[in-house]
């Protein structure tokens, strides 16, 4: 792929360079060669300048092809060795595990801790699982949205229940606030999808103390608004949109230090999609923190 796209680059550069000494040799001498000119002549003169500029154009559009066929390929393997990852290591935990029990008995102790220690690898390989398959539920996707009634409040609560259990935080990690009991349409299993991902992510991705602010207000068009803060990491500026691509991780640093597939917030947005919501990342920069705004229906 590198070496095509070094082929296009230099073939641009080559009808760059002459189209442009055409031009200079035929403006060069213009008045002596013009008094001769048919109308023939002036003809091929405005099609060969026609010809070399669909000539460069196709050259740039075929080497901004290229380069975005490089990302997502680029995107592809990261994928891979992430699934990889994710699979592997908790299968490798659970082999030691198992392959402990069945040599020895560590006594009653040391079993609970072997035993918690397998449960916790066997919800990890579930979690990627669910991710892959939800990544392929959602980008298929068709039909209108889901018609449910959801109650914001209750189902927020339970995600974040969950959360905190799974990362060990305490009760002033993650802080909801809500101006009262948000009913909304949709299906209550995707949204707990959509909201346990992006609280996921804001745990994943702060520093210690972890501190995340979940607020929860109704707006005048017959919307509920639900923003997810944190003051981790933060989102370069020109990442906020690329994010919710499809394999997409942000930074080489982030993905050597934290787990995921880069499927989350891809989950994420085709899921409101479907259900006529939307989602919208924000962030001052790195380090600065992100918020995530999620608009729904709300029902009447």
């Amino acid at each position: 792929m590198v070496f095509r796209l070094a082929i296009g680059i230099v073939a641009t550069v080559l009808a760059v360079a002459l189209a442009v000494g055409w031009q200079i040799l035929v403006v060069s001498d213009f008045g002596s060669v013009a008094r001769g000119f048919t109308p023939a002549n002036w003809w091929f003169l405005i099609l060969g300048s026609i010809f070399f500029g669909l000539v460069i154009l196709g050259l740039v559009l075929l080497c901004a092809w290229l380069i975005r066929e490089m990302g997502h390929s680029q995107r592809q393997q990261a994928f891979l060795d992430a699934v990889t990852h994710e699979m592997k290591t908790p299968l490798a935990s659970l082999r030691l595990a198992l392959d402990t029990l069945e040599r020895r008995d560590p006594g009653p102790e040391r079993r609970d801790a072997f035993l918690r220690m397998m449960d916790e690898d066997v919800e990890r390989l579930h979690r990627t699982v669910d991710h892959v398959l939800a990544a392929a539920r959602a980008e298929g996707a068709v039909g209108g949205p889901l018609e449910g009634r959801v109650e914001l409040r209750a189902l927020l609560e339970d995600c974040i229940a969950q959360i905190r259990e799974g990362h060990k935080l305490d009760s002033e990690a993650i802080r909801l606030e809500s101006d009262g009991t948000a009913v909304v349409r949709g299906d209550e299993a995707e949204f707990g999808l959509v909201f346990r991902n992006l609280l996921e992510n804001a745990v994943k991705y702060s520093e210690p103390p972890v501190e995340v602010h979940v607020g929860v207000m109704a707006t005048g068009d017959r919307r509920v608004r639900v923003q997810i803060a944190d003051q981790g990491i933060g989102i370069p500026r020109g990442e906020l949109r690329k994010i919710f691509q499809r394999f997409y991780r942000t930074g080489r640093d982030v993905q050597r230090t934290a787990s995921g597939l880069g499927l989350g917030l891809f989950i994420v947005r085709d899921l409101l999609r479907r259900h006529g919501g939307r989602i919208e990342a924000k962030s001052e920069g790195a380090g600065r923190g992100s918020r995530f705004v999620v608009t729904l229906r709300a029902a009447t």
